[in-house]
């Protein structure tokens, strides 16, 4: 009996070895070195300063920032832990709302920002990614539509020109992955950056 069960705890030591210990820390090494700044996070420094990710998105309220897609992302309710409360970009607790078209909660809230983004820029359509979240609420990009929809918004706030706003805009626009793959978009936190660096604050 004990001849027959040694090479099966040997093979599941050895196998949790390798591929619970080995493997893990090897892959890790790699993309330390290969991918150093992806492996870390991706993170975004200021003045020496980590000020986010480019992976994660946050929240912005100023006017004269650009804002990101809405997060549906939730938190324990410090009063009642059965209860949540809304944490926009919460990483932790990354997830959509789980609202169906049906929804007169969703459809509510969705009509309520298109008439406060109506009455930012009238004369244009808004763009569907600012009023909906995403599945798993951490976005960190836009599409270019809606961060040109936002310039009137974000150069009255900071006195800018708006052709000088959507030239930071078309700076900071990342094409498609190799030509065909994903969709162009902005990063909401780089292009707030770069704001921060010509507008005035």
């Amino acid at each position: 009996m004990l001849r027959e069960i040694r090479p099966a705890i040997l093979v599941l030591v050895v196998l949790t070895a390798i591929t619970g210990l080995a493997y893990p820390l090897a892959m890790t090494a790699i993309a330390g070195a290969i991918f150093p700044k992806q492996a870390q996070g991706s993170l975004i420094e200021k003045h020496g300063k980590v000020v986010g990710s480019a992976l994660i998105g946050q929240e912005f309220k100023e006017a004269k920032y650009f804002h990101g897609r809405p997060s549906a992302t939730v938190a324990p309710d410090p009063n009642d832990s059965s209860k949540t409360v809304p944490a926009p970009y919460n990483a932790a607790n990354s997830g959509g709302s789980n609202l169906g078209p049906t929804s007169k909660a969703l459809n509510d809230r969705i009509k309520e920002d298109v008439e406060k983004l109506k009455a930012e820029n009238p004369s244009s359509p808004v763009p569907v990614d600012l009023v909906t979240t995403s599945a798993s609420g951490l976005d960190p990009d836009i599409s270019p539509e809606a961060a040109l929809f936002q310039v009137p918004r974000v150069a009255k706030a900071r006195n800018m020109q708006e052709d000088q706003v959507r030239q930071l805009v078309t700076q900071n626009t990342q094409g498609r992955l190799a030509g065909v793959i994903g969709e162009p978009r902005v990063n909401v936190l780089a292009l707030n950056l770069a704001l921060d660096t010509v507008g005035t604050k």
